[in-house]
Formats: structure tokens, sequence, C-alpha cells
């Protein structure tokens, strides 16, 4: 394992509060008694300390054609919302669950689709050859660790979401544009990253 990851996994042993698609967004008031549906993603890093991603199918319904980890909500099937993370990365990349060290997890993360995302960071053990799922994924690519790490990289912007205007987080890497909650969720390693490191 690398020392960048070694370093991962100290961090998320650290607490943090959790985040949402509305954390930049204090003036949206949000229903009490909401009921969100468990979802997982996976964080997988390589051995040498990329991250892998996703890019969406562009006919799929919904977020077509967006970056985001290999995830999706809880089947009754599932045991643990690992296992979760880890079926969603069978499917969609043909990554073998045998093949992942669990790191830990970040924070959960509130969706403004209504899902309560619990992003689980493992490493991949060995070299993979990651197998796209046609219906699901248009490809399957790596982002630098520390590219992801660094706070400065992340910018906030804004778009009109039900008549207002919506902020968050991107995070661009060459042709892919990282936004939305994907973003919020690197950024909350990065934040955690750094407050571990001063």
């Amino acid at each position: 394992m690398s020392e960048i990851v070694e370093k991962v996994r100290r961090v998320l042993e650290q607490p943090a509060p959790p985040s949402s698609d509305f954390d930049l967004n204090p003036g949206v008031s949000l229903p009490g008694g909401r009921t969100l549906r468990p979802a997982a993603v996976l964080i997988a890093l390589t051995s040498t300390g990329d991250v892998v991603l996703t890019k969406r199918a562009a006919q799929l319904k919904h977020h077509p054609g967006q970056i985001s980890f290999p995830g999706g909500k809880m089947d009754p099937d599932d045991k643990s919302l690992w296992d979760c993370a880890c079926r969603e990365a069978e499917e969609e990349i043909g990554l073998h669950p045998a093949s992942l060290k669990p790191l830990g997890t970040l924070p959960h993360h509130e969706t403004v689709t209504g899902f309560n995302i619990t992003p689980h960071v493992a490493c991949i053990r060995s070299e993979q050859s990651f197998r796209p799922n046609a219906g699901e994924v248009d490809e399957v690519f790596t982002v630098p660790l520390a590219h992801v790490l660094a706070p400065d990289r992340f910018r906030i912007e804004g778009r009109m979401w039900q008549g207002a205007i919506r902020h968050y987080y991107t995070v661009p890497y060459g042709p892919y544009y990282i936004w939305g909650a994907t973003a919020r969720m690197l950024r909350g390693l990065a934040d955690r990253f750094a407050a571990w490191q001063t």
C-alpha cells in the first residue's frame, strides 16, 4: 500500500460532520421528518494513489454523462452498505470485491434527490482491468489523489435549480467536469486531510 493511501486510512479514523448537496445553500430549508433512501458509493484508490471515477452512460434517465463514483441505492439483498458499494462497483466497472481492502468511510452525504449516501473508501490490492457496463458507464478513468486532496483546486459554481441559484463544488480534471455530490464528497476528504496535517 502506498504511503499516501496509508495516510488516507489514518485520516478516515478522525471524526467529521456529515455533508449534503445543500451545504453551500444555507437559504434552503429541508423538511423535518423527511425519509432518506440509503445508498453507498465506492471511492476506490489504486495502489499508486489514484481515484477511480466513472462517466455515466449518456442514455441513463438520471444524471446522464455526469462524473460519479461507482455506487447506488441499497438493495434488499445487500447485507450492509459496504456490500452495496461492492456490488455496484462490480456491476458497473467489473471490480471484484475480493480485490478491495477497506480503509474507512466518509460521513453520510444527503443528496437533493433524497438519498443518504455512505462513501466507502478502499484500496485496490492489485492491478485491475476495469470492464465498464455499457448500459450504465461510458468510461472508467482515474484522477491523481493529490489533485482532489488540494482544497485550492476546488471552485464554487452555481446554476438555476427550481427557480433559484444553487451553488456547488467543482474540481475539474483535464476533460472531466467533476461537480455536485461527487465533488462535495471529495472536498470533504480534502478538508479532513488538510486538518489532519495541521
